[in-house]
């Protein structure tokens, strides 16, 4: 029996040896460095272990056990355990710098090997070699099925660009951070521009030196992530980097032979950033923190006034006033006691002059002399039409805490702070908006904003059994303040302030998700399951500004009560009603206010099988629930068909939704719309006002999608090329745009409701019109070893896209009262279909000589765009044909950690066509304002020190 019982004790001792035997090693890449985070597993188990910062690791195996190890990037290699060390090495990826995360819940996907489209952006890259600072000047150059240019005169959305993809809409891409939802701005642009109607994302805020990739997902995906990403997704991974202080300063200006009158050299910049990451442990976590600090000078394309500017007559209103006369009580019969006043204007009156002579004499432009004799030239007179001034700064983190072998606490996010300054039109004296008295000249208002961008987003994730879980929070907070200088409330007269705090708006959402995965590798070839949910909450405010920004007042000085007889509006000299408000943004009023909830709550079902290693089938289902409309079901259905090693057939269908903004629900204000440089004051009511009911306006329900994208992938290693091409057909139902101006109609309740928001016309959110978007994306990267010490590569990629009003939903109401036209103007559809490029693409090539010099070439089209407009004379020329910009830089590294680039963006300085005349708008604007291909800034030189120390 103790034989027995001894034997059995040695048996479970040498096998408890043998299982417990320690394995340990390094694991380097192909350039001989260790790789900190490589996963390894103990093949049929759930054991498994991370490397160190030193690439090293330790784990428990048996002999004869295989080890698994994988890493993002690398081919996973396995190998048997024959000794107590083991030291591997992985090679790299046929596409590095293709694996993705967004499009797949497959880890190990790339993205010639996904169903749909997705383009992969090095930034780390791009950020070193290329002109463009911003990631939306990068994206806009870089990735031809992505639109973004500085807007002008066009109030809050001078300070933040609608940007786009596929020539659809700002609010029909979503954007991601590290795969998680990124929240929107709190801006709605509201002003003649491209994304008229829309809320988009402030890609700005988003330091473009934290970040180590873009991901462009060209395709719906609705059923997968849920609301707005009905054109396609954009995921931005962060940088990981650790030990490494890199420092980027560059600095630039638009030297060009269209400099405004003020400045010779503008759009000066100065950008600073700084990217440290410290390691947490011994199992890879890291924490990586990124500071950026810039300055945008502002720009000016007008390059001198040609229209009406003012003459003598105005003196005679100035005079009078200054020697206390109250020229806003003038009747027809005090037009005698004008005249001894004209002798100090400088003008000769013959005493039968009616008020109808003086406004006909005025309306006759002022001549060079008289410019002369008061010390002004016309430039004095000119606006500022050109990219706003900003300066900022943005601060992120990102961060991994390693809590066991499987699991992990993550986290990123940051603040960042950004102050822009725009001007308005210029307010002429003799105008009833500008109160003489306090501007002799007249005066050019501008707007300034103060943006403030914070977010932050943690999560835990690991394994429970073989699956993958992952909970995370993320929340996000916008807010856009106005505060107007340089202007005046005309209905004040001598009391008027000179700057007034605005208002402005701001925007928070907080999402929780929660989302479990498993790889099923013995399951066909391949079986991905992914599922979760998601619960959002949404808040939108509309915060009032000052008394003095946004009330008209009487003439005792009082706030205006249009339902008081006695109370009465201060006119001009000829009659005309001075406006209330500051001039140029009038402020938003406590009436405007607005703090709106919303939630939803959303489930998804994904499944992802290689049903050969030929053969792929993905699917996904998703149902989500608002608060405020009710639900919706969307799914995608999508195959890949590996023809041969090198060529690959791919498509996909989806429905998709978008549901409507809070912003496009509740926003609510007036402001000053001009038209041929007629000012018009234009109120935006809510779809739930009584305004919008009486003229018969529905309520918003969300858009919904239905999409198509059918391509190929096909790879010729022999010429180390690589191409995609991708077609693709989005139709939209339900698209919310702004509406044209309505006018009151002789309703007496209408003309009430407008005098109380100050406005004379008014506007709406509208479900309006059915679209259909159809084009082609094609992309060829080409990369070549040319001698030992030379390499090349190129990339072709081209964006051709069409998109067309199928329908206008015009409610029975509207159109019983003939104002279809008014409803969905002509201005409205050239936004939707031709207001930017539907033909973009680029040429780039980057040579490397040596370890020192780098020189990159990029040549990039823009196609041709349409003046939006409604005017509908066929003489009049409404399109701006395509152009070809160039960037050229070149970089030499003084030593492997310092590398200086110097070059340009648009080196040739090409501009778009001029407009034609009927759209200067008396000599404002040479170039469209509203359809933007490229900007109009002209030749950019800059230069860029990068220096790193380890």
């Amino acid at each position: 029996m103790k034989k027995n019982v001894l034997t059995l004790f040695l048996g479970l001792l040498i096998s408890f040896t043998a299982v417990a035997q320690e394995v340990s090693g390094t694991v380097y890449d192909d350039q001989n460095q260790p790789l900190p985070g490589v996963s390894i597993l103990l093949k049929g188990t759930t054991t498994g272990v991370i490397t160190d910062f030193d690439g090293n690791f330790t784990i428990e195996a048996d002999q004869g056990d295989t080890l698994v190890f994988s890493y993002v990037g690398f081919n996973t290699v396995e190998r048997a355990v024959t000794g107590s060390t083991l030291d591997v090495t992985l090679q790299a990826g046929l596409a590095l710098e293709n694996v993705v995360v967004v499009g797949s819940r497959n880890v190990n996907r790339t993205a010639t090997d996904t169903p749909v489209p997705v383009d992969v952006l090095d930034v780390t890259e791009l950020v070193l070699s290329t002109p463009q600072v911003t990631v939306e000047e990068i994206l806009n150059y870089a990735a031809p099925s992505f639109t973004s240019n500085p807007q002008t005169i066009s109030d809050g959305t001078d300070h933040i660009a609608p940007a786009a993809l596929r020539g659809l809409g700002p609010d029909q891409v979503l954007v991601l951070i590290n795969g998680k939802r990124r929240h929107k701005t709190g801006l709605v642009n509201v002003n003649g521009t491209f994304g008229r109607g829309s809320v988009g994302t402030d890609l700005t805020t988003i330091p473009s030196n934290s970040i180590s990739r873009i991901e462009i997902l060209r395709d719906g995906a609705a059923a997968q992530y849920g609301s707005d990403a009905i054109a396609g997704v954009i995921n931005i991974v962060l940088r990981r980097n650790v030990n490494e202080l890199q420092v980027d300063l560059a600095t630039g200006a638009n030297f060009t032979s269209e400099s405004s009158p003020e400045k010779e050299i503008d759009g000066e910049q100065v950008n600073l950033g700084l990217n440290y990451g410290l390691p947490i442990g011994d199992n890879g976590g890291f924490v990586n923190f990124t500071g950026s600090f810039n300055y945008r000078g502002w720009t000016n394309r007008m390059l001198e006034w040609e229209g009406q500017i003012f003459n003598s007559y105005n003196s005679i209103e100035r005079v009078a006033a200054a020697d206390g006369y109250d020229t806003s009580l003038l009747l027809d019969d005090d037009l005698a006691d004008i005249f001894q006043y004209a002798g100090a204007a400088g003008v000769t009156l013959t005493g039968s002059e009616t008020k109808e002579d003086l406004q006909g004499i005025l309306n006759a432009d002022v001549t060079e002399s008289e410019l002369t004799a008061r010390n002004l030239e016309r430039s004095d007179f000119n606006m500022r039409v050109g990219q706003s001034e900003l300066r900022g700064a943005q601060f992120f983190a990102n961060l991994s805490i390693p809590l066991g072998e499987n699991l992990e606490l993550y986290g990123f996010g940051g603040f960042s702070f950004k102050n822009g300054n725009a001007a308005g039109f210029y307010r002429l004296p003799f105008q009833s908006r500008a109160y003489s008295p306090a501007y002799i000249n007249g005066f050019r208002p501008e707007i300034n904003s103060s943006i403030t961008d914070q977010s932050a987003a943690f999560g835990i994730r690991g394994k429970l059994g073989d699956w993958n879980v992952d909970f995370s929070n993320s929340y996000g907070k916008n807010a856009f303040l106005y505060r107007v200088t340089n202007s005046n409330n005309a209905s004040l007269a001598n009391s008027t302030p000179f700057e007034a705090d605005s208002g402005g708006f701001n925007y928070n959402e907080n999402t929780t998700n929660f989302d479990m995965s498993q790889f099923f590798e013995d399951i066909m070839s391949g079986l991905n399951i992914a599922f979760g949910a998601e619960y959002r909450v949404e808040n939108y405010a509309i915060v009032a500004g000052e008394e003095a920004s946004y009330a008209q007042y009487n003439t005792l000085g009082n706030v205006h009560d249009p339902t008081d007889p006695n109370s009465v509006v201060p006119t001009d000299f000829f009659g005309s009603s001075r406006p209330g408000g500051i001039q140029v943004f009038p402020g938003f009023k406590p009436d405007n206010e607005v703090d709106a909830f919303r939630n939803s709550i959303a489930g998804y079902f994904d499944v992802e099988a290689d049903f050969t290693d030929s053969f792929l089938v993905s699917g996904a289902v998703r149902y989500e629930n608002f608060s405020d409309f009710g639900g919706t079901v969307n799914f995608k259905l999508a195959s890949r068909i590996k023809a041969s090693e090198n060529f690959n057939i791919r498509g996909g269908l989806q429905t998709g939704f978008r549901a409507p903004s809070l912003h496009q629900i509740h926003f609510n204000s007036t402001s000053t719309l001009f038209v041929d440089g007629v000012p018009n004051e234009v109120g935006i009511f809510s779809n739930t006002s009584r305004v919008a009911r009486l003229l018969g306006i529905q309520e918003l329900k969300e858009e919904t999608s239905f999409g198509v994208t059918a391509g190929f992938t096909a790879r010729v290693p022999s010429a180390n090329l690589k191409f995609t091409v991708d077609g693709f057909l989005v139709n939209i139902d339900d698209r919310v745009v702004l509406t044209g101006q309505f006018d009151d109609g002789g309703n007496a309740e209408l003309a009430t409701l407008f005098a109380q928001a100050n406005a004379t016309q008014a506007a709406f959110f509208a479900n309006s019109v059915d679209t259909e978007t159809k084009g082609l994306d094609i992309v060829i990267d080409h990369n070549a070893a040319i001698s030992s010490n030379m390499s090349l590569t190129n990339t072709l990629a081209f964006t051709l896209s069409e998109t067309s009003v199928e329908n206008v939903k015009v409610p029975t109401a509207v159109a019983n009262a003939g104002l279809s036209d008014t409803y969905f103007d002509p201005t409205s559809r050239i936004f939707l279909e031709s207001a930017v490029p539907t033909t973009k693409g680029n040429l780039s090539h980057n040579l490397r000589v040596g370890d020192n010099w780098n020189f990159f070439l990029r040549n990039s089209y823009f196609g041709e765009v349409e003046e939006a407009t409604n005017n509908d004379d066929p003489t009049v020329d409404t399109t701006f044909g395509a152009k070809i910009i160039t960037d050229l830089t070149v970089g030499y590294n003084f030593s492997p950690n310092f590398r200086l680039t110097v070059g340009a963006n648009n080196l040739l300085d090409v501009y778009p066509d001029e407009n034609d005349p009927a759209f200067r708008s008396d000599g404002r604007f040479i170039y469209s304002r509203r359809s933007v291909q490229f900007g109009t800034n002209g030749r950019y030189l800059f230069g860029r020190l990068t220096f790193k120390i380890n």
